[in-house]
């Protein structure tokens, strides 16, 4: 049963300079997220790791440029939220993309 969520998919920034930390939080549709993979403005989609829980990594400094997402879930559906964090964005931060 899919389930229904208010406002977008949150993605709060953890980590530092070249490790990114991404917590995965307010996922709509089956709800668990089975890829990701993260684009700054000035580099092409890379796969992130699954690190732990809703927590999800990547190595490449990304600091000063837009941030797009890309999610699967395990329904086979995707989402892409384009631009979701602005080049200035700073770690501890939270932002809202699209919803399921």
């Amino acid at each position: 049963v899919a389930c229904r969520k208010s406002g977008g998919i949150r993605f709060t920034m953890n980590g530092h300079s070249y490790f990114n930390l991404v917590l995965i939080t307010n996922v709509g549709g089956a709800g668990d997220v089975v890829s990701v993979s993260i684009k700054g403005s000035r580099t092409d989609w890379q796969p992130m790791s699954h690190n732990w829980g809703q927590n999800w990594q990547s190595n490449t400094c990304l600091n000063g440029q837009a941030l797009s997402f890309m999610i699967a879930t395990s329904d086979e559906s995707s989402l892409t939220s384009n631009n979701v964090a602005p080049p200035n964005w700073a770690f501890g931060q939270t932002f809202t993309g699209g919803q399921f």
